[in-house]
């Protein structure tokens, strides 16, 4: 009977043992766990930390929208947001779009923009993120033999990112804020190619209605003079130059119409729109001319107040230069670490135990690395900013100039058609009725007349829609979003006048 019970005996006394090592670590844990709290409390003491906030960061791109475009922006981020943003772009196609309507769309239907958005709460996650203390690091090392067991175990935390998460918290928060800075100039560009979207989308429909229109009269010239040089009443040379004027014009509206199409597209994609609310209807006309055109006499001031890239730039140089600051205070030593440690020593045959207490210390011994060259690389890093800075001020007012030339260059341009050269054209065109009606003139002179005031017409269209492009570029250049040239080419170049 005694033989079945020794291995009970056993097998009670190694459960008992196991119970007692448990304890040990439970012990040895608790006290590491006091400590790390401890070193926790501290950190936060010495930075605190950072939080979410309630709109991700999105005060201030809807700040400079609605500064600069007077429009809302938002950040879709629920199904609830996603149905609402929808149903206010259903109520704006509608009806026949405008400029402001067409940015307000692609505001909140962009989903290039809200990827952009996303990105802002990227940031804003890396900015809590390293507002945060450094976890501490645990380990046990448990050792047993035929005399003793042995556990050894120690906790270690980051002592310099401790004492550095204050200046690490400050340049994560000057990170974030350049990304909202970033998350802006993307609202504006992508505010500024909408309108010139919906610009030259309005210029291309209006330049397919003027050549149907022209097709339309010569069709019916052609036709006229066929007839005609069947009886005899006219030449082979000018029923040649009547087909051949058909003819361009024809094949110019079919170029034109072309056009259109292709500028629909691009205002559809600047917009975001798909399904049913491609079914948008544009206006059959380019807006009218300001009465005057806007004068900056310090224009050059202005861009390099307003631009938020120059803003960034700005911000990159401080965040640098907090940057060097750090990485010159720890140059000579990069890794630096601190601890609790405990040492647990059981006698097995006594049952005695001896814990040992005390401190680890290790750090990064700089017998080949100096620091020298971080401390090089990050000041390399901070003049290269500093450079970069002053090249794109020198380029901002270069840009801000150019920009306002050509601003009140097209708008001298596109008034002078308006005031000028069509109510002239309009004149001569009622002259000649008057002439023709009075038998002083033949048809062929009123027909070489409709095709001037055609040529004429056409590059109005062009130059009243370069106007509403450098108007948008000047806007571009003064607060950010990017510009395109506003000499693109003509949907119609002036049609050639009958010889």
């Amino acid at each position: 009977m005694s033989s079945h019970s020794e291995p009970r005996l056993f097998a009670v006394t190694r459960r008992t043992g196991q119970t007692r090592w448990y304890g040990c670590l439970l012990v040895s844990i608790r006290d590491h766990f006091l400590f790390s709290g401890m070193m926790i409390l501290a950190a936060v003491g010495l930075a605190g930390c950072q939080t979410f906030s309630q709109d991700g960061g999105m005060w201030l791109p809807a700040e400079i929208a609605g500064r600069h475009l007077n429009k809302e922006v938002v950040a879709i981020r629920t199904e609830d947001e996603a149905a609402a943003a929808q149903a206010r772009v259903g109520r704006l196609v509608r009806r026949p779009l405008t400029a402001e309507t067409a940015v307000q769309i692609a505001l909140l239907n962009n989903r290039g923009l809200q990827a952009a958005y996303n990105d802002l709460g990227i940031a804003e996650a890396v900015r809590v993120q390293q507002s945060l203390p450094p976890n501490p690091r645990f380990s046990i090392r448990p050792l047993s033999s035929s005399v003793e067991s042995e556990i050894e175990s120690q906790i270690v935390a980051d002592v310099l990112a401790i004492v550095t998460l204050p200046a690490r918290t400050e340049i994560a928060a000057d990170r974030f804020r350049q990304a909202q800075l970033v998350a802006a100039l993307e609202t504006l560009r992508t505010a500024f190619e909408a309108r010139r979207a919906f610009y030259r989308a309005v210029a291309a429909q209006e330049m397919v209605n003027l050549l149907t229109e022209a097709n339309s009269a010569a069709a019916t010239t052609a036709q006229l003079a066929k007839r005609l040089g069947e009886t005899g009443a006219m030449n082979k040379l000018d029923q040649a130059r009547e087909q051949a004027f058909y003819s361009d014009v024809s094949t110019r509206l079919a170029g034109a119409q072309q056009r259109a199409s292709k500028e629909r597209e691009r205002l559809i994609r600047a917009l975001g729109l798909r399904g049913a609310d491609l079914n948008f209807t544009l206006p059959k006309s380019l807006p009218a001319l300001p009465r005057r055109a806007v004068a900056l006499s310090a224009v050059e001031k202005e861009a390099v107040r307003h631009r938020v890239d120059l803003q960034m730039g700005r911000i990159e140089l401080e965040t640098l230069a907090k940057a060097y600051g750090l990485t010159n205070a720890t140059r000579f030593i990069n890794v630096l670490d601190a601890g609790y440690a405990s040492k647990i020593i059981k006698d097995k045959e006594t049952g005695s135990r001896i814990n040992d207490r005390g401190f680890t210390v290790s750090f990064e011994v700089p017998v080949f690395d100096f620091g020298e060259a971080r401390v090089r690389e990050a000041e390399q890093t901070y003049m290269q900013a500093v450079n970069r800075l002053a090249h794109k001020a020198v380029n901002v007012r270069s840009e801000a100039r150019e920009a306002y030339r050509s601003y009140r260059t097209s708008y001298d341009i596109a008034t002078r058609y308006q005031r000028d050269v069509l109510p002239l054209r309009k004149i001569i065109s009622d002259e000649l009725m008057l002439r023709y009606g009075a038998m002083q003139i033949d048809v062929f002179t009123l027909l070489a007349e409709a095709q001037q005031k055609l040529a004429v017409n056409a590059a109005a269209i062009d130059a009243t829609r370069d106007f509403w492009l450098a108007s948008a570029d000047l806007s571009a250049v003064i607060v950010g979003g990017g510009t395109e040239s506003s000499e693109a080419a003509s949907v119609m170049p002036a049609v050639t006048a009958r010889n």
